[in-house]
């Protein structure tokens, strides 16, 4: 095998591999062999059937694209192996000369990891947001551990009314015609939530259980079945239940009773930390971020096309597992946002350049700063995953392999660099300003 080497514009490289012509006929003889039993002629017993008498039945290259499939993976990998290029995007392949007896050549075009040239990203300045709880944003806190520990008490003497939680039947038509997600049987529905469209909830208020409504609203001009948008639709409601919440008084028992603090102002004091905390650690980042964009903007490099699109195909393989685990599909998504693959791919793509230029240049302050992650750092890393995740850090240790210690250790470095980047700052204090809205001293 031979390879040679195009360096093209922009980071992008053209391979050209070429395999001996014995190798690739060995690649259709092995294909033959596995796909030989598939084959039946007349005056030949299935699977029995020469080689030379297929590839003159069905022609001489019957056997050329899978012996191709054979051979360009292993090619590839041992071009790349000696070119040493560090290729960031998915290979384009095209065979440019194929056939028995022939050399096999194919070109692989790629593009290769670009050059960084830093700018400025020591002594950068930065303003950090000043950050303070409210006792409003306390106060909203235990609203919502009162509403998680809400009870429902079933009523039965009064109607419906705002804040219930209520089960129905309905069904749902257009001009008389069921549609496709109009019907259910049993289900739960809190009046006032807005789940259900238009004025739904609203003419539900005041029925009774066993009561029946038809019930008349106007899908939306933007929903997202668009078969269904703008227009009128009937829904036959039947209630069968009604449920009210009754919310626990916040006070010491609340707080004995959910946390394992003594009194309410224990428990109140708990959250304006965790609050606290959580808000500092949201200005690190924030300041971080601005710190890290600092240094792209400082810094010189040509992002190749292709190492965008692989980086927009690895964040959508990301947000299809994620929208999994809510139980929809990625085409269902798109349906119910308006959206299609293409369009979906494209508003990707800004997010995907920021990843690339901010992770290349990390790097390249890793390398400048002779930053490293050590093994120290990386038991601290398994200990923190051990802590997370119930376990012992030995046993996180030994469900790693090499490669991904290896990978882990990258990181590490990586956060490091982002570390150096904040220590070397010039960080000021954000504050509120006061306006003077005053008259004239007297």
């Amino acid at each position: 095998m031979s390879v040679q080497v195009e360096n093209l514009e922009h980071n992008m490289a053209k391979l050209t591999i070429e395999v001996d012509a014995a190798e690739f006929d060995a690649a259709c003889k092995k294909v033959y062999n596995r796909k030989k039993g598939s084959y039946s002629l007349p005056g030949f017993r299935k699977g029995k059937v020469p080689m030379n008498i297929i590839e003159k039945t069905y022609g001489a290259g019957i056997f050329y694209e899978d012996a191709a499939n054979e051979i360009m993976p292993k090619a590839y990998a041992d071009a790349l192996e000696e070119t040493k290029l560090d290729v960031v995007s998915r290979p384009e392949v095209d065979v440019t000369q194929i056939g028995k007896g022939e050399n096999f050549i194919f070109t692989v075009s790629v593009a290769v990891k670009p050059e960084v040239t830093l700018g400025q990203y020591k002594g950068l300045e930065v303003e950090k947001d000043a950050v303070e709880v409210t006792d409003e944003e306390v106060d909203a806190e235990l609203k919502k551990a009162q509403e998680q520990n809400a009870r429902e008490i079933t009523v039965e003497d009064r109607p419906i009314k705002e804040g219930d939680i209520i089960t129905l039947n309905y069904a749902g038509t257009i001009d008389g015609v069921p549609f496709d997600g109009g019907t259910a049987e049993s289900q739960k529905l809190e009046i006032g939530s807005h789940s259900f469209i238009d004025t739904f909830e609203d003419q539900l208020v005041g029925l009774n259980i066993g009561d029946e409504k038809d019930v008349e609203v106007t899908f939306p001009e933007e929903y997202h079945a668009a078969e269904l948008a703008g227009k009128p639709a009937n829904f036959h409601v039947k209630i069968l239940g009604i449920t009210e919440k009754q919310l626990p008084e916040i006070d010491d028992d609340f707080a004995q009773d959910t946390t394992e603090f003594d009194s309410l102002e224990e428990y109140k004091a708990d959250i304006k930390a965790k609050l606290l905390n959580d808000k500092e650690e949201q200005a690190k980042n924030t300041m971080e971020n601005a710190l890290v964009e600092k240094a792209v903007e400082n810094a010189t490099m040509d992002i190749p096309d292709a190492m965008v699109e692989s980086q927009v195909d690895q964040m959508v393989q990301e947000f299809q597992q994620r929208v999994s685990y809510q139980g929809i599909s990625f085409d269902q998504y798109l349906q119910f946002t308006g959206q299609n693959p293409d369009t979906f791919r494209e508003s990707m793509k800004p997010e995907a350049l920021r990843r690339i230029q901010s992770s290349l240049v990390l790097e390249a302050i890793v390398a400048a700063e002779n930053i490293e992650a050590t093994d120290e750092d990386l038991n601290k890393e398994f200990e923190r995953m051990a802590s997370m995740y119930q376990m012992e850090a030995d046993q996180i240790a030994s469900y790693m392999g090499d490669a991904e210690k290896e990978n882990m250790k990258n990181d590490i470095a990586i956060q490091k660099a982002v570390d150096f980047i904040r220590e070397q700052a010039v960080v000021t204090e954000a504050s509120e300003e006061l306006e003077y809205e005053g008259g004239d001293a007297e």
